[in-house]
């Protein structure tokens, strides 16, 4: 039994803390921070010490890769993957399995698991209910080979880096960016073959009523609440119009029609004489613009009608019909078949979202017109709703309480969220836009810069921090998404959690905690032997993985391992890969990762069901690497 009063306050510290991730209603983060305060308080750390993991590079790290992830995300890369996935799938529940547990896997190497399973998790929803089968017969698989897919790369999860680094620190050099994947490919395919021989058969059909957002059911049933099928229409230009070479604001269909335009689909053959001499001269330029697709999607005042443009129009159906015979234009409503809604609407630039008028708001009173109010946040304003009924938007007063579909970029649209005086933005237009697969230059931009960092990273150019903090500013100088978006897209909650947890394992060093509890391993199972060793280490950090962090629980037991390897004289390295391998098989219980909680409600799973499919799987893991890890590094 120790008599250091410090170490026995650092026990007491650790176990309260433990308690707390298990039993409190507190958030983990806040648990936390309450024991960064409690090592300050009690004299056992300095202030400096205590606050040194906000400036360590493993916190920084994660934050940076949340924003590299965002990346990936708004720029289509991510909900185009998880198309494909399903896409492989077809109709087959077992190939769905297959398809999506490596696909699963594959993406939580270059990205964090939470992400990954947040992006796929309504795409495997919905590809469930498409085949006739359950949520609950894929999302447990789903949140598994995320948290083994981990294992494939250095970034492939926060408690990889932090094995590392902890190697790297104490002189023992580090993990290469790929080396992980010597033990995480074989974990990945056995717990495939494990999922699709057994697993399965223990996973529950539970019916549920919870629905993530749906991209195209979203959009349509807006639509369907303005009207707004009903009043969309193509005009094609043809040759002889006299509209061609003018702009939107000289052809006045608003004014004269009350029609507005709200796409222009341009074909990319320069078709017409006067056309081609227009943009003969900046044909490099407009081919830029074109794939961009901000102006022809967004058109304004200033957008030029050419020959053979195709116009998506929306107004009264008999307003367009005079408009198409007055002007020469072919006329065509749309074809539910072949023109989604979303596919019209919303970019990777353009979204839709719907806009409610609070009581206090500026611009009740006042007629859009008067107002400015397309204009001065840079929207299309296509309807607007009182109650059930379509108002007629030219000389209407807005009340309060009155609905506007507006269209517009996606950072127009975020302007609007924040103006919370005078408009209360409805649904999810922030999850709606990370949905859209359509890919832009910005998409490649986005490819790039991931395989720039984890370049960086295998040939050893920079330091993994360095590489991963280029990629996340790359992300934002580049319009791969905004400044204000990399600062949302961080999972505060993770980083204060790691941030105030590495001072725990500063104490259990400094007390002599971590050493006491290295000798006893080594005095204890190390006695037996190495192997022995190894699976307890393996057992300690799955253990404590079920009911606190795996980031926590690997910043407090990879000081605690690396000693015990160095005092019984064996490589550190196997040992290390123990304690990862451990954090990643966060089986048991919805709480231990955040890929099993965000799967707990959609799947309308009870705590049981994890253990079920996870402790049989567990001890494979384990099994697994006992095998892989002495073999790769020697002991």
């Amino acid at each position: 039994m120790p008599d250091n009063p410090d170490m026995l306050l650092t026990f007491a510290i650790l176990a309260a803390t433990i308690l707390l991730f298990v039993f409190s209603r507190l958030r983990a983060d806040m648990v936390a921070v309450l024991s960064l305060q409690a090592l300050f308080v009690t004299g056992i750390l300095t202030s400096q010490q205590a606050l040194a993991g906000f400036s360590d590079s493993t916190t920084i790290m994660v934050a940076a890769l949340f924003i590299v992830g965002e990346g990936l995300a708004r720029t289509g890369i991510t909900a185009r993957l998880g198309q494909f996935l399903m896409q492989q799938a077809g109709n087959s529940e077992l190939r769905l399995l297959i398809v999506l547990m490596i696909g699963t896997a594959l993406l939580s190497g270059f990205m964090s698991n939470t992400g990954t399973v947040a992006m796929l998790l309504p795409a495997i929803v919905a590809a469930s209910w498409r085949i006739g089968s359950l949520p609950s017969r894929f999302l447990i698989p789903l949140a598994f080979s995320a948290n083994v897919g981990g294992l494939l790369t250095l970034i492939g999860t926060a408690p990889n880096i932090v094995v590392s680094d902890t190697l790297a620190a104490a002189g023992e050099g580090s993990f290469g960016f790929f080396e992980f994947a010597l033990i995480g490919v074989p974990v990945v395919v056995v717990t495939v073959l494990f999922m699709v021989l057994v697993g399965r058969r223990l996973l529950p059909g539970r019916q549920t009523g919870v629905k993530p957002l749906d991209l195209e059911g979203a959009v349509e049933a807006m639509a369907e609440s303005y009207h707004l099928p009903s009043k969309l229409f193509w005009l094609r230009a043809r040759k002889n119009s006299p509209l061609i070479g003018k702009t939107l604001a000289e052809a006045a269909f608003g004014r004269d029609y009350g029609v507005t335009v709200l796409v222009i689909d341009r074909p990319s053959a320069l078709e017409a004489d006067e056309a081609r001499v227009m943009r003969r001269r900046d044909l490099a330029r407009q081919q830029i613009e074109r794939l961009q697709n901000s102006d022809e999607l967004m058109p304004g005042a200033d957008s030029m009608i050419l020959a053979q443009d195709a116009l998506l129009v929306k107004g009264n159906p008999q307003a367009i019909e005079r408009l198409a015979v007055a002007y020469h234009m072919g006329l065509q409503a749309i074809d539910p078949e072949k023109d989604r809604l979303p596919d019209l609407l919303l970019s990777q630039e353009i979204g839709v979202a719907e806009v409610i008028l609070p009581q206090r708001s500026d611009y009740a009173g006042r007629t859009l017109a008067v107002s400015q109010l397309a204009e001065k946040f840079d929207i299309q304003v296509i309807t607007v709703r009182r109650g059930d009924k379509v108002l007629p938007r030219k000389n209407t007063q807005l009340r309060f309480g009155d609905a506007l579909l507006v269209r517009g970029k996606w950072s127009a649209i975020e302007r609007l969220r924040r103006e919370t005086r005078n408009f209360v933005v409805v649904g999810e237009p922030d999850a709606l836009s990370k949905q859209v697969v359509q890919l832009t230059p910005r998409s490649y931009i986005a490819v790039a810069i991931l395989l720039g960092m984890i370049g960086l990273m295998v040939f050893d150019v920079a330091p993994t921090v360095m590489a991963v903090l280029l990629a996340a500013v790359a992300m934002i100088l580049t319009g791969c998404l905004s400044l204000e978006s990399g600062y949302r897209s961080i999972n505060w909650q993770t980083v204060v959690l790691i941030a105030a947890t590495l001072p725990l394992s500063t104490a259990m060093q400094v007390t002599g905690g971590a050493e006491l509890i290295a000798s006893t391993l080594v005095n204890t199972l190390g006695a037996v032997g190495p192997l022995a060793l190894m699976a307890g280490v393996f057992l300690l950090t799955a253990s404590l993985s079920q009911v606190m962090s795996n980031t926590a629980t690997t910043v407090l037991v990879a000081p605690i391992v690396l000693t015990a390897a160095l005092a019984l004289g064996v490589q550190p390295e196997p040992m290390m890969m123990m304690v990862a391998a451990g954090a990643a098989s966060a089986f048991l219980t919805p709480i231990a990762s955040p890929t099993n909680t965000l799967v707990f409600e959609a799947g309308g799973y009870s705590w049981g069901d994890y253990a079920k499919v996870g402790l049989p799987l567990l001890f494979l893991v384990m099994a697994v690497s006992l095998i892989v890890a002495p073999l790769v590094w020697p002991l």
